[in-house]
């Protein structure tokens, strides 16, 4: 029932940011404009009892309601309302492309985006030598620009260092747009090395990142029994086949754990899941957006 849920919900929520973008075009609005405006009133209605209904079912309501996505779902609904009061309110529709953003809520149990934590983590980590990084590449624009100033002068656009600094932000990043040049023999040569310096902006934070991601997946627990790998670092039991990844149990602790193993495995025994220590986890089928909407707003107090 909970899977059903979120496939229902993910197919709403693309209907709806389809419906956004494709009324946002002059002539698809002129000719299916009632056709949008009818399906953003039905899904603006499914959105609101959903809203309501997870303020109703949330066991603290005001957890929900102040939380990141709850101020999401409220957002993905005001903007129609507000539109029906006053027509200048017309482009807060726009506001509802926050909708997608619920997808990756919804699917967040999926692999890619075990993943994406995995990315996440690696970019904190990679964070204090990517901001030394940035602030050499700040100083390098800054003094290629002042220099190039110098240089070319004012006769060959150059009429200041803001806008030099600006010419030196786009070849260091070889976007190279072609609306300034160098036209000096030395600006040429400064520009050549400016751009050469340009592919280090990309290999060098890639370098950083992709050492901190590889130490980041290694880390990630992965099944001796069927070799799945997408378990946070805490992991005690295989998410697919129910395996224990940990030591084994002392005798008082068997019983539970081979209850589990069982209940794993669809009531047969498995008979080379052997007995392991560790903590019991109270949930270990795959939640879905409704068990972890629940388990994540419980009052605790």
């Amino acid at each position: 029932m909970g899977r059903a849920f979120d496939l229902i919900l993910i197919a709403v929520i693309v209907t709806s940011v389809a419906t956004v973008m494709l009324n946002s075009v002059h002539s698809l609005r002129l000719q299916y404009g009632e056709l949008f405006m009818t399906a953003e009133i039905i899904i603006t209605a499914i959105f609101t009892v959903e809203y309501a209904l997870r303020l109703i079912c949330a066991p603290n309501r005001w957890a929900y309601a102040t939380s990141f996505f709850g101020i999401v779902d409220l957002l993905s609904v005001l903007p129609t309302y507000i539109g029906m009061i006053s027509a200048d309110a017309h482009y807060l529709m726009i506001v509802r492309i926050l909708r997608l953003m619920r997808i990756f809520r919804i699917l967040k149990l999926a692999r890619f985006l075990r993943e994406a934590e995995n990315l996440k983590r690696a970019l904190q980590l990679s964070l204090p030598k990517i901001t030394v990084f940035a602030a050499a590449i700040v100083a390098i624009v800054v003094i290629v620009g002042a220099l190039m100033y110098v240089v070319e002068g004012e006769e060959h656009g150059f009429s200041n260092i803001p806008i030099s600094i600006y010419w030196a932000i786009v070849t260091l990043t070889t976007v190279g747009y072609g609306d300034m040049s160098p036209k000096t023999p030395l600006g040429q040569f400064l520009s050549c090395i400016v751009m050469m310096l340009g592919y280090a902006i990309i290999a060098v934070p890639t370098g950083i990142v992709s050492v901190q991601l590889h130490q980041a997946n290694n880390a990630v627990t992965s099944c001796k029994k069927c070799g799945e790998k997408s378990h946070d670092r805490d992991s005690v039991f295989c998410r697919m086949c129910g395996y224990n990844m940990v030591a084994p149990v002392t005798p008082s602790l068997a019983p539970e754990v081979e209850q589990v193993a069982v209940a794993t495995n669809s009531g047969r025994r498995s008979t080379d899941n052997p007995a392991q220590q560790v903590r019991v986890p109270d949930k270990l089928e795959l939640e879905t957006e409704l068990s972890l909407f629940t388990r994540r707003f419980t009052d605790k107090t």
